[in-house]
């Protein structure tokens, strides 16, 4: 009898289980799907009330009109070299960062550290008008007023603020990063350094060649979610690029930009006058941006296994 109730729960303990990843999955999947269903559909198939989710007339015009409005292969070209260049960058800086406040004692050690978590927890936007305004004329120590007498130099509209904000561990979500490897490099054996330190290797060099390749795991996980971040970022990439090709800044105008620049494409006219079915431009609004998150999933895809094991290891997620 008691053999039989304990059979009885495992079974209805799976069936919850199954019921909760099935519920987990179709909340995270259906939208995708969606997107997917919207972009092979053909614009009579919105007026046909008997096609949900599968197109009766598929078609490829919404991918090529969505392609054509954000000038999609130059856009996402752009926009991998500009997230995979912070990337890089704020990797190198946070991890030298993470490392010196890990092993390295010197005055106002714990205040610093202090500051760099206080980061983590305040809103970006508090500090939004300080970085506009310090980027506007940016002028490092006040050198450029003192030479030429003039204000420092115009960097917004230009990829310089977020190039260098990254290259000195201030980007974003830097602090988190720096935590991320503090936290690593505090776990490593000290002895490892006292031989290289024998040996006659130096700071520097003990980091480079002793200590960061050690330091994979925290390197992917910091690498994989600065890049999707930086990818995904419309806060920064609007306070400093907002005229700049990136694809966070043309998703976000891509309503407008449909309204404006399909009628020319599809060759019906041009002009305020000329409009598109509104049911269409959402059409091909909601295929712009699935080509916009394509790169990600495909990425996804293939660093699935990485993705985990970095939130396992961090307990980062979003």
């Amino acid at each position: 009898m008691q053999k039989a109730r304990n059979k009885t729960a495992s079974l209805l303990w799976l069936i919850f289980r199954y019921i909760l990843i099935i519920g987990i999955s179709f909340i995270i999947l259906y939208p995708i799907l969606q997107q997917l269903s919207v972009a092979f559909k053909d614009k009579t198939d919105i007026y046909n009330p008997t096609i949900y989710m599968i197109p009766v007339h598929f078609t490829m015009e919404n991918v090529r009109y969505a392609m054509a409005v954000l000038n999609y292969w130059p856009l996402l070209k752009n926009t991998l070299i500009f997230a995979a260049s912070t990337t890089l960058l704020q990797a190198a800086s946070c991890s030298l960062a993470g490392y010196g406040f890990a092993r390295f004692n010197f005055p106002g050690k714990n205040i610093l550290f202090t500051l760099v978590v206080l980061t983590i927890l305040i809103p970006s936007s508090t500090l939004m008008v300080p970085m506009y305004i310090h980027f506007r004329s940016f002028d490092l120590f006040g050198a450029i007023h003192l030479v030429t007498g003039k204000e420092g130099i115009n960097m917004l509209n230009t990829y310089g603020p977020s190039l260098i904000t990254a290259a000195f561990a201030n980007g974003l979500k830097s602090g988190l990063f720096i935590y991320i490897f503090r936290q690593f490099f505090r776990g490593m054996p000290g002895e490892i350094e006292e031989a290289a330190l024998i040996d006659g290797a130096g700071g520097i060099r003990t980091f480079f060649t002793i200590m960061l390749p050690n330091a994979i795991p925290p390197l992917i996980t910091v690498i994989l979610f600065a890049f999707v971040w930086q990818y995904n970022d419309i806060f920064y990439a609007s306070l400093f690029n907002s005229s700049s090709d990136l694809m966070s800044i043309k998703v976000s105008s891509l309503p407008a930009d449909v309204n404006q620049y399909l009628p020319g494409i599809m060759g019906i006219g041009t002009g305020t006058n000329v409009k598109v079915d509104p049911n269409q431009v959402s059409l091909i609004v909601d295929t712009g941006i699935l080509l916009a998150i394509s790169p990600m999933i495909a990425m996804y895809l293939f660093v699935q296994r990485f993705f985990v094991e970095s939130v396992e290891r961090s307990g980062v997620v979003g």
